[in-house]
């Protein structure tokens, strides 16, 4: 490949592979429609994907992704659904905004910090939140120092220490209030 994908390149081939799964056949019409642009701005681009080796694509024929191509959509959808799923699952954006700011996203973030946010988001589904030291299991974890067992034995300790803090708290509470 010549250089760095742009995020309109990126775009493309996202949409170039989800077309294919959908209707088997891509046609430079269906991209125009799916990236809501004008039949040459498709063909410009389209010329810029093949000459980076992305498509193939002759003049009047279908478009067809090569194996870079579809290993850079692959990565690209891969990461539009995770970060989607992170912004609307766990920070509770409204889906339909989550997927715009998935997708803006997808490109700015590297996939160093996309593998780091994976892994932060197993350990949030392996070890929920428990303590002001939860960041600290999480380091642990990513070091696979952890264990199912361990995490739910520092959940128990955490439920019990604030267990006894409310119970404190209350009888400070009727203490003052008597």
């Amino acid at each position: 490949m010549e250089k760095e994908l742009t995020p309109a390149m990126e775009d493309y081939l996202e949409l170039i592979l989800q077309l294919k799964q959908k209707e088997k056949v891509v046609r430079v019409r269906d991209i125009a429609k799916g990236m809501d642009v004008k039949m040459p701005s498709v063909t410009s681009m389209l010329a810029n994907l093949a000459k980076n080796n992305l498509i193939k694509h002759e003049k009047y024929e279908y478009v067809e992704l090569t194996s870079q191509g579809l290993k850079s959509a692959k990565e690209t959808i891969r990461k539009h659904k995770i970060l989607f799923n992170f912004l609307k699952n766990i920070l509770r954006v409204d889906p339909g905004q989550a997927d715009i700011d998935a997708c803006q996203m997808e490109h700015a973030m590297s996939s160093e910090t996309i593998e780091k946010l994976v892994e932060f988001i197993e350990f949030v589904e392996f070890c929920p939140r428990a303590g002001a030291d939860w960041l600290e299991y999480f380091k642990k974890y990513r070091r696979g120092e952890n264990s199912r067992e361990e995490c739910l034995n520092h959940m128990k300790e955490f439920v019990d220490n604030f267990y006894d803090k409310v119970s404190l708290l209350d009888k400070n509470t009727r203490k003052n209030s008597n």
